[in-house]
């Protein structure tokens, strides 16, 4: 018999036709929990997409490029950016890093601050007195929540490296910024850094932030301050199914270090399309169609929400002054000039389907088998959205029991069609994924949305030769 395995997640839809007579309505709209990374250079499509947040960096050098008499961060985030995202009920998340060159002993942009280990009120604690200011200056303009820093996990020598302080100094730089940005405004909310996970396992060491987490417990002041954070941020790519598996961990080490109020955050995923036509990038690994990239999108915001993750957002809208040939991970295909018109990706769409059909959830499950991933999003109208594909490179078939008449299915595009049951089920089939001889099926088949009212699952995988029963696990 095949192995399952079930779990937890969070969505919603829009189709009300759907909706049970007796489902309670609600005048205020399900939070949107999707974000994008850096949509700011192209306002009105980001406005069409319809993400809930945006990040975006915020660039200590640029605020402050030669001394902490400086304030120009009209060079960084100009205000008209701000007030674009607020007109589209998009808010921002802002991630502060770079260290400008006046500010430390160490390289300019990686560098520890000087003065980082003084009291908050010191003057020469240059990080803090940023941080407050920062924190004070953007509270008027909608920005309350700060990831601080990028990555603090790559260590130097090694592509992506942003930060040479040990852990003990990440540590101080996200107490100090806690602190100084509660002065700034109380409602002020702190994020930890998003890190790879790969890099520590690849090298056989303990989780950076399994480290970080232990050391923040330990801290005696700790318990006053709400342990100086709010959220954890992962970053995480390529392999669908590396999704569900990586925020499971990092919410046990939440659980185990007693963060179990703490939320986690996926700040970055995508699986960017080398093959594009329009834009072709060698690499050695990871051949990714832009048809694969668009199912990895929906794949990652339903495993995602399964294992548990708070808010999801897909890295990036537009690969800015990017070289002919530079990997782009974009919904938009990179342009070589501005003259050039801008084109949606196929993830574009997937995306946009994702924003409008995945809010709205209170319960999420996940039904997995060697063949078959199926996730069970119960939306708080009562209704149930079914994400499937295939997890192998054949197609395959799954069942599933009608709870009414009619439902709907949702393609990757985003195209709807009402289908009817046969002997109260509904049959439909999974393509099989494309599968590397080296790297296996990264990104699982296309994916197929099944909508109807909320009633009990039944899910039947069928083989050509047998029939696996997946069936949901009890709350």
């Amino acid at each position: 018999m095949a192995v399952l395995r079930g779990l937890c997640l969070t969505i919603a839809l829009l189709t009300l036709s759907l909706v049970p007579a007796n489902a309670q309505q609600t005048d205020t709209p399900p939070e949107n929990i999707f974000g994008i990374v850096e949509g700011m250079w192209f306002p009105e499509m980001t406005c069409d997409l319809n993400p809930g947040w945006e990040r975006i960096i915020f660039d200590w050098g640029a605020h402050q490029p030669q001394s902490a008499e400086d304030w120009v961060p009209f060079l960084n985030i100009p205000d008209e950016w701000l007030k674009a995202a607020n007109d589209c009920n998009r808010e921002i998340v802002a991630v502060v890093k770079n260290t400008p060159a006046w500010a430390t002993d160490g390289i300019p942009g990686a560098g520890v601050p000087r003065g980082l280990y003084l009291p908050i009120d010191d003057p020469d604690n240059v990080w803090a007195s940023f941080m407050r200011r920062t924190a004070d200056y953007y509270a008027s303009r909608g920005v309350k929540r700060f990831i601080i820093w990028n990555e603090p996990d790559i260590a130097a020598g090694t592509y992506g490296f942003e930060f040479e302080g040990s852990l003990e100094d990440y540590f101080t730089l996200v107490k100090v910024a806690y602190l100084a940005a509660k002065d700034g405004n109380p409602a002020a909310t702190i994020h930890l850094a998003g890190t790879t996970y790969w890099h520590d396992v690849n090298s056989g060491d303990r989780l950076y932030t399994d480290r970080l987490l232990e050391r923040i417990a330990s801290d005696p002041d700790g318990a006053e301050h709400d342990y100086y954070f709010d959220a954890l941020s992962l970053h995480i790519y390529f392999r669908t199914d590396t999704v569900y598996d990586i925020v499971g961990v990092y919410r046990d080490l939440l659980d185990q270090h007693g963060f179990e109020d703490k939320a986690v955050w996926i700040t970055e995923t995508n699986a960017s399309p080398n093959l594009d036509p329009d834009w072709p990038v060698t690499r050695p690994q990871f051949q990714i169609t832009l048809q694969q990239q668009a199912a990895y999108v929906i794949q990652a915001a339903a495993l995602g929400l399964a294992a548990g993750a708070e808010r999801i957002a897909v890295y990036k809208l537009y690969d800015q002054s990017l070289p002919p040939g530079g990997e782009s991970f974009g919904l938009l295909v990179p342009r070589t000039g501005p003259e050039e018109p801008l084109i949606p990706r196929p993830a574009f769409s997937a995306w946009q389907t994702v924003i409008a059909n995945f809010n709205g959830v209170d319960a999420a499950h996940l039904h997995q088998n060697e063949r078959v991933n199926v996730v069970e999003l119960q939306h708080t109208n009562d209704r149930q959205t079914l994400v499937a594909w295939s997890r192998f490179e054949h197609s395959t078939q799954v069942e599933i029991a009608a709870t009414s008449d009619k439902a709907y299915l949702l393609d990757y595009m985003g195209n709807q069609t009402m289908i009817r049951p046969t002997d109260g089920l509904y049959t439909l089939t999974l393509r099989g994924a494309n599968c590397e001889d080296d790297e296996g099926c990264v990104v699982g088949g296309i994916p197929v949305m099944l909508v109807q009212p909320y009633g009990e699952l039944t899910v039947t995988e069928i083989t050509p030769e047998n029939r696996y029963t997946l069936t949901a696990l009890a709350e």
